[in-house]
Formats: structure tokens, C-alpha cells, sequence
């Protein structure tokens, strides 16, 4: 049972801080040519001031070293200083977090300004932790001014729109410090000497991760460590690299050594996520395949297939593809079983055949989703669509139906649902990461092509956990197989493999196309400063992101199609080598398409197998239409009504274990009777941290019912 929201408090009509929008517009030309000399981004007039905060963000990812999950937590923030600030003025929609209602003679002009103070000393908060913080702290009051805000405002008087946005950060930081995600590792902001974020636990706690393998320098044959040993103990758990020079893929220098980034993920506390083991993972979709097991030979295949996918990493073959709706999409969750569309579902018409060759395809597609340079990252990939799709669409509707909203709203619910999606997405797939410490590729390949082949006991280099002969693809190194130069250069009796041999000195101007290496040296479609990701592979992180995104974009907008049923994406370069031998252009009928073509992106590139993949989108999925289903309680102001579910066991001590489901950031009352007709008496009250919640209760009668009640306040 629930009890009736409580009614939220109006503050005392005020007179807000007016701008003038052509006032705003002309400070922003005056100042813009100064920016421009760094490529700073200007406020647009032309867009809602979450348009333009949401830009500023994405500005400053693109600045940062990128840590997906990190950037999909400041992400969510972000948007809940924006949402909450906005929904202060709004009689029905529920803040997130904070919850105070206010009044304005101009509520537009208040939402702006509320927002813009949310959003301004989050910003202040998160990027003192940034990489170029430096930049970042002389940026952030600059775009205030921008704006036309004064930056020195702190005030918390909630009678005027500064003080219900710096109210609404106050809220908002609280409750993402103590999150688990060690932001920054317990020290409140603001401090002198800003910490690394996102740290892993000290040496000795017991959920600090502890390497099950040794490092691997990619750039020796085989799974070798720097001295040459084999430092792969286990194939079926992630191995970490060594890369000297190392760069992210924002192009700072990086520890050579990789860490674990995002090790503690598995215990970050979510938006809709639930669960009632800590230490398990939010989603659990099993483990993936592993050698020496039942699984043998899917795990087998899987390698053949990353293998596969890059031998198609070339032009010199000349093979072409169309890669247009009407022949790529349309597949079922989990698989690629789809031929495109007989025609464009909103227009009637057929679609246009997009004949490329496929190296050209299979590379565009690989960097244009790999977020390199200037990355960023998967959940801010998402949101420069999501953007996009909002630039194309003519009227704004949430869910696409019921009354029609403002760009402001739209914009404020589009980046609540999309980030929450997103940031769950990253607690989704960082707790399977963590739990199952799943192998990648290019240790997996090297390893298994390095013990041979497990094809034929008849033939040379025999070995069970070797590689499958693939003709023409995956072949054993003979004497003649040499003198003949199909394997010129390779050693009789090794493993041969048709892949892409690693970026080429010029990447500028050389290409490398595909030619026969050792399995040993098998390298993954990535450039040579970075090589694979420092974390595990299972499951894909852009695979759960993306279709989590793709969930949340079909759900706001009411349908699983671009704006007039085609997205397109033109990609004149590369960055790995040259090409392409022309721009291509990606083009998707549906956000699932979009979502499905980034996971295939991440075999392309040798940084996932298909089992990452398919159980990333699975995963998706599922956290995708939790949030927004979730999302919508808050906009119609009935989360508060949200159904409870109660369970009760007992105990071996006698006593009463209650389990609930519950909102996080609503109050929650246990009420006990003797009778199940009453009348029942309330214990404590308690706010919701988590979506189950377990109390113990020592039954003083024979028997006891309970009820559980839920309130938007204590």
C-alpha cells in the first residue's frame, strides 16, 4: 500500500534575473571569436539551455581521458541538475532528487537561470577531477558569462532562480558522492589538490581486484610479458597489456601498464537496476564461453569469427556490399538475422541502394564507433545523436503521444531518460565485467594459435585448444605453403592467419590491407598507442550502452525509427591508416540498427567476439526499458504510486526477514499488525538507497502482518 504524495512546497513568487535573448546572442558574437582560436563551443541562441549545457558537456568529455561508465555517471548527473532544476517549477513532474517547488512571474526565464546554476557548479565539481581541469576551471565561468549569469552567484535563497539551481546542485552532488563509485576516493569537493578519480580500492580491501594474469606486451609474439615470459595463467580471464608509449584516445600519454578502469563498477549504485546480492551483477547473463569446458568450441568459434572479421578488413579484395536499410537491418534482440526493409517504413518508398566495398565499410564503421580521437565515449556518442534526431524532428511529444511540449522540456526528459539508460547501461555491464573477468581476443587468438591446430590429429602442430583450419583464412605453415609465397616469410609448422597486421608507420599516407601473419602476432583494428581496452571483455560495453540508448530514444520519441526512417553518418576519413578509398556514408532505418552496427563495430576491430556482443545487447535491452519506464513516474509526478512488493522469509534465529521493492530517493514505512485487518502501527521511516530492501524484524506475537507505504518526503 502507498500513502498519497505528499504536496510540494511553493516558494514565495519572486522577480527573476531576466536576459534578453538578442541581449545573449550578441554577447555570445562578441566573445566568440576569442573562443574560437581553441575551438571552444558558444552558446547557440537558436537552442534550449539544455541544448547548449548538453554541448558544453560533450566538449568537455571530449577534453577528458575517456572512462565510459565515468562519463555516463557525469552524464546522468548532468541531466538530473537539469531535470530536477526544471521540474522545481512544474506542479506535477517529480525531481530526482531534489524536490522543492517554486513560483516565477517568468518560469521560462527562472528554468534557464536555475538550470544554468545546477548545471555550472556540477561542471565546477566533475571537472576538477578532469584531465585538463586547468582548462576546464577557466572555461566554466566563461560560458557562464556566455550565458549571461554571474558565476560568483552562491546563493542558496531558493526565492530566486540562482538559489533553487545552486540547491539543486547541493542535492544532486550529495547524492552521487557516496554512490560507490569513489569519484573521488571520499575527499568532498571543493578541495586544494583534487584526487584521480574513480581510483579502485586500497591494497588489502577485499573488493580491490587482484590480476589473475600477468601483463602482455602485444607487440611480442605471443601472450609474452616484456621479459619474454609467458605471463597468460588463465585464457578464460582478461589479461592486461603493456604498450609502450602509450596514448588514450583522446591522445594524452598513459601508464604503459594498464589498470582496471572502472574495477569497482560492480557495487555503483543505479537509476532502475535491481538486485538483492551486492556482489552479484545487476543483469547476470551467464558466463561467456570459456576453453577446456562444455563451451569449447563455441569459444572456438567465437575466435574464428573475430579472425574472420578481420580478414574483411581490406579494399584489395574488391568485394562490395550495400549497406543500406535495404539489406542491413531489421535483426531480432540478440542476433543478426536481418535483410533490411522492403521499403522506408515512414515514407512508403523503396530505399536506395549504398554500394561500398566492404574494407571500406568495415573500417568507417569500426572508427566512427570506436570513439578515437577526440572521444566521446559511447554514452556521449549517443547524446550528439540523440540531438541530431531532435534537429530532424518536427514536434516534440513525450513518449509521441499526448500534448506537445516545448524544445526545453523535450530536450530536459530526452537527456533525464537517454543518460539514465546510459549510466545503467555502465553499472549493467562493468558488474558482468568485474564478475565473470571475461578474456579478450588478442590474448585468447594468440594463445590458442600459438598450441596449433585443433583440426586434424593427423596433421602437424596438433593440439586440442588449438585454432580450427579455415581455408583461407585460418592455415597451417608448411614448407611449400612458404616456397610457394602464399605464407612467404612464416614458419613451417605455425599457424598462419588472413587478418590485418597492425596500424602501418605512415598511418597517414600507407595502408596495411590484410596479408597471412602468425597467429602469435594476430593484432586488433586499433591504433598501435592503444591496442584493446584496460578492462575485461564480457560483455561489450558499446553493445549494452547502445541498445540501452537505442531503448530509451524509442522510447521518448514513440518509435524505433530515425526522423523520416533513415540516420546517416558520412565518414570522409580515417585514422588507423589511409582511407577510405571514398567517404562512406552509415546509414540505419532504426535506432536498433544503429545500436546493432556498433556491436559488429567492436569485432571489426578485434576488441570483442560475438558473445560480448549479443549478451551486451540482451542486457540492453532490459536496462533500457527499465529506465524509461522508470523515467516516466518521475515525469508524471506518479513514482511516488510506484507498486510494492513485499516478501517475507524467516530466519534461523527465529526471527523476520522483509523484502521490498523500492524507488530510490522515496521513504519507505514498515507497518505492523497483529491482525491483518489492523490496525497496524509504523516503525521508522527510511530513505530508499537501493531497489530491494531488506529488514529484519523480531516478531513479539504468534503471528505479524505487515504493509510497507511509500512518500515522495519523510
Amino acid at each position: 500500500m502507498q500513502n498519497t504524495p505528499t504536496p510540494a512546497l511553493l516558494a514565495a513568487p519572486h522577480t527573476p534575473r531576466t536576459r534578453c535573448l538578442a541581449a545573449w546572442a550578441a554577447l555570445a558574437l562578441a566573445l566568440s571569436s576569442a573562443s574560437a582560436a581553441i575551438n571552444w563551443y558558444v552558446p547557440n541562441p537558436d537552442y534550449s539551455i539544455a541544448r547548449n549545457w548538453n554541448e558544453r558537456i560533450l566538449e568537455g568529455i571530449r577534453m577528458d581521458t575517456p572512462h565510459p561508465p565515468g562519463q555516463a555517471r557525469n552524464l546522468f548527473s548532468f541531466s538530473v541538475c537539469m531535470y530536477d532544476a526544471w521540474a522545481a517549477y512544474d506542479a506535477n513532474a517529480v525531481g530526482f532528487v531534489y524536490r522543492g517547488k517554486h513560483t516565477a512571474p517568468d518560469v521560462a526565464a527562472a528554468r534557464r537561470e536555475a538550470i544554468s546554476y545546477a548545471m555550472y557548479r556540477m561542471m565546477l565539481e566533475r571537472h576538477a577531477f578532469s584531465r585538463t581541469a586547468t582548462n576546464q576551471a577557466v572555461r566554466n565561468p566563461e560560458f557562464m558569462s556566455l550565458l549571461g549569469y554571474d558565476p560568483e552567484n552562491v546563493s542558496r535563497d531558493t526565492s530566486t532562480p540562482a538559489g533553487v539551481g545552486n540547491s539543486v546542485y547541493d542535492a544532486v552532488s550529495a547524492y552521487f558522492l557516496e554512490d560507490g563509485s569513489r569519484q573521488s576516493a571520499g575527499t568532498p569537493f571543493p578541495t586544494a589538490n583534487p584526487p584521480v578519480a574513480y581510483p579502485d580500492y586500497p591494497v588489502g580491501h577485499p573488493r580491490r581486484y587482484v590480476f589473475v594474469n600477468g601483463m602482455m606486451d602485444p607487440f611480442r609474439s605471443g601472450t609474452m610479458d616484456t621479459n619474454n615470459n609467458n605471463s597468460l595463467l588463465d585464457v578464460n580471464k582478461w589479461q592486461r597489456l603493456i604498450v609502450a608509449g602509450s596514448i588514450d584516445q583522446n591522445g594524452f600519454p598513459q601508464n604503459p601498464l594498464q589498470g582496471y578502469l572502472g574495477a569497482q563498477w560492480l557495487w555503483v549504485r543505479s537509476f532502475s537496476l535491481s538486485r538483492t546480492d551486492e556482489n552479484q551483477p545487476w543483469i547476470d547473463p551467464g558466463p561467456p564461453p570459456y576453453l577446456g569446458t562444455d563451451r569449447h568450441q563455441e569459444f572456438l568459434d567465437n575466435l574464428v569469427e573475430v579472425i574472420r572479421a578481420s580478414s574483411e578488413l581490406t579494399t584489395q579484395d574488391g568485394v562490395m556490399v550495400d549497406i543500406s536499410p535495404a539489406s542491413i537491418g531489421d535483426n531480432t534482440l540478440g542476433a543478426n538475422d536481418g535483410h533490411g526493409y522492403t521499403a522506408n517504413p515512414l515514407t512508403g518508398q523503396p530505399y536506395v541502394p549504398n554500394n561500398v566495398l566492404r574494407g571500406d565499410f568495415t573500417r568507417a564503421l569500426t572508427e566512427f564507433w570506436a570513439d578515437g580521437p577526440t572521444s566521446e565515449t559511447p554514452p556521449g556518442h549517443w547524446n550528439s545523436i540523440a540531438n541530431h534526431v531532435s534537429d530532424d524532428m518536427t514536434s516534440f511529444r513525450i513518449g509521441g503521444a499526448g500534448p506537445e511540449v516545448n524544445r526545453l522540456e523535450w530536450d530536459v526528459k530526452l537527456y533525464f531518460s537517454l543518460n539514465a539508460a546510459v549510466f545503467d547501461a555502465g553499472c549493467a555491464a562493468w558488474s558482468v565485467k568485474r564478475h565473470y573477468n571475461g578474456w579478450r581476443p588478442i590474448s585468447a587468438i594468440r594463445y590458442c594459435g600459438g598450441h596449433g591446430q585443433s583440426s586434424d590429429p593427423t596433421l602437424p602442430s596438433y593440439h586440442t585448444n588449438g585454432l580450427p583450419l579455415v581455408a583461407d583464412l585460418i592455415e597451417l605453415v608448411t614448407e611449400a605453403t612458404v616456397t610457394s609465397g602464399r605464407h612467404a616469410g612464416l614458419t613451417p609448422g605455425k599457424i598462419a592467419l588472413l587478418s590485418w597486421p597492425g596500424q602501418p608507420e605512415f598511418p597517414a599516407e600507407q595502408t596495411s590491407g590484410v596479408k597471412w601473419v602468425h597467429a602469435e602476432d594476430w593484432m586488433t583494428y586499433q591504433k598501435k598507442t592503444f591496442v584493446t581496452p584496460g578492462f575485461p571483455g564480457y560483455i561489450s560495453g558499446h553493445s549494452t550502452f547502445s541498445r540501452a540508448a537505442a531503448e530509451a530514444l524509442t522510447g521518448i520519441t514513440g518509435s524505433k525509427w530515425f526522423p523520416h526512417g533513415l540516420g546517416t553518418y558520412t565518414l570522409p576519413a580515417l585514422v588507423n591508416e589511409a582511407g577510405p578509398t571514398q567517404p562512406v556514408t552509415l546509414q540505419w532505418a532504426s535506432y536498433y540498427d544503429a545500436a546493432d552496427q556498433v556491436g559488429l563495430s567492436r569485432i571489426w576491430g578485434g576488441i570483442h567476439p560475438p558473445a560480448d556482443d549479443v549478451s551486451g545487447r540482451r542486457v540492453g535491452a532490459q536496462v533500457g526499458q527499465t529506465a524509461w519506464a522508470l523515467a516516466q513516474k518521475y515525469f508524471d509526478g506518479t513514482v511516488a504510486d510506484s507498486e510494492i512488493h513485499l516478501d517475507s522469509r524467516p530466519l534461523a534465529d527465529g526471527n523476520v526477514e522483509l523484502r521490498y521493492t523500492a524507488v530510490r530517493g522515496l521513504f519507505y514505512t514498515i507497518h505492523s499488525a497483529a491482525n491483518v485487518n489492523g490496525p497496524y502501527s509504523a516503525g521508522d521511516t527510511t530513505k530508499a538507497l537501493e531497489a530491494s530492501i531488506a529488514s529484519t524484524n523480531a516478531p513479539a506475537d504468534p503471528q505479524k502482518f505487515f504493509r510497507v507505504s511509500s512518500s515522495l518526503a519523510p
